[in-house]
């Protein structure tokens, strides 16, 4: 019979085998489930150890109320632990037909401190026009559609991106406002470390900082922006960097503020990768960027140099204005065809 005091036993060496690169983590349960996982396969502890954590690990943590349907449905096995609060979710470790996963628990209106939201949600758009115009009225059913678009806009934004080829968690079901995605691990089998949590050298930090610009290239040829990309929403997984948290993913062609999210997604990159190669700081990337793309000529094999030369060349007025005035004849004639017609 494998007790609760066996199993304190292998708590202990769990503790004192695996590294942890947080302290706060040293008595957190997922550090346990995930030390006695290394053990079984280093074979240190025999399977049947492995096999009774099930038995006795959902004691670490009573499963919260918001996935009782999950597990009625036997969506979700168990809630092994909560691995981070955030500002506009909850994200937990769970186990998912005997893997594990991790869940997102997406917070409220009234729980989020996210700031500025309408600068992110600027050019989203509801399912039908009904809910568009729900929506632009902010009446009761349009922020609860503009509460659910909020929701939404993650699945859709890490699909999307996983199809352009950009290295971000798979999506394995959204469902109740809790998404089921993949548990981005680095090369030891662990939870993959933050970029923040890693020590790089300065060959490391180039290295990484060719490989977020490419994403943030092959996001922008995909049409959309993250909008709060930093070192703390990049992970370290086994298989190169992961880019997550993306609720506030931003359209690119339908958002005012969308040059001014990727030129700061860009500076906040550049600024933690210039810690340790200074040579970076002196890059421009993100306004080179925005210029490609808003000439049209940015593609997923676009030769970047980090350079960016600001144009001399006076803006035509003029012909900008002559443009607003065509637009507003326009408009106009066709306010006059639909008052005539009723």
């Amino acid at each position: 019979m494998f007790t609760h005091r066996a199993f304190r036993v292998i708590r202990v060496l769990c503790v004192r085998i695996i590294p942890v690169r947080d302290a706060r983590l040293i008595h957190h349960p997922f550090h346990y489930a995930m030390g006695l996982q290394w053990l079984y396969l280093k074979g240190i502890v025999h399977a049947s150890i492995w096999n009774c954590y099930n038995e006795v690990g959902h004691k670490f943590m009573k499963a919260p109320e918001c996935f009782d349907i999950l597990v009625r449905n036997g969506v979700v096995d168990e809630v092994v632990s909560r691995l981070m609060s955030g500002k506009e979710a909850d994200v937990y470790v769970v186990q998912s037909k005997g893997e594990l996963c991790c869940a997102k628990v997406y917070k409220d209106a009234r729980s989020r401190s996210f700031s500025q939201l309408s600068q992110y949600q600027e050019g989203r758009k509801g399912r039908n026009s009904r809910q568009s115009r729900a929506m632009q009225k902010n009446s009761k059913f349009g922020r609860r559609e503009t509460e659910e678009a909020w929701k939404n806009s993650e699945v859709d934004a890490l699909r999307t991106l996983a199809a352009s080829g950009v290295r971000v968690p798979e999506v394995y079901d959204y469902t109740e406002g809790i998404l089921l995605m993949e548990f981005v691990v680095d090369d030891e089998g662990n939870g993959a470390p933050r970029l923040n949590d890693v020590r790089l050298t300065g060959a490391k930090a180039r290295e990484y900082h060719r490989e977020i610009i490419k994403s943030i290239v092959l996001m922008l040829c995909a049409g959309i922006i993250h909008g709060d990309l930093s070192e703390y929403n990049v992970l370290v997984g086994k298989n190169g960097l992961v880019i997550i948290d993306l609720p506030q993913a931003v359209n690119a062609s339908g958002n005012n503020n969308a040059r001014s999210m990727l030129e700061r997604d860009v500076a906040n990159i550049t600024a933690y990768f210039g810690r340790f190669a200074p040579e970076l700081l002196s890059t421009d990337y993100g306004r080179e960027i925005w210029k490609l793309y808003a000439s049209g000529a940015l593609s997923p094999s676009s030769e970047l140099t980090g350079l960016f030369v600001q144009s001399d060349s006076p803006a035509d007025v003029k012909g900008v204005m002559r443009e607003i005035n065509y637009a507003r004849i326009l408009h106009e004639r066709s306010l006059a065809r639909v008052s005539q017609q009723s």
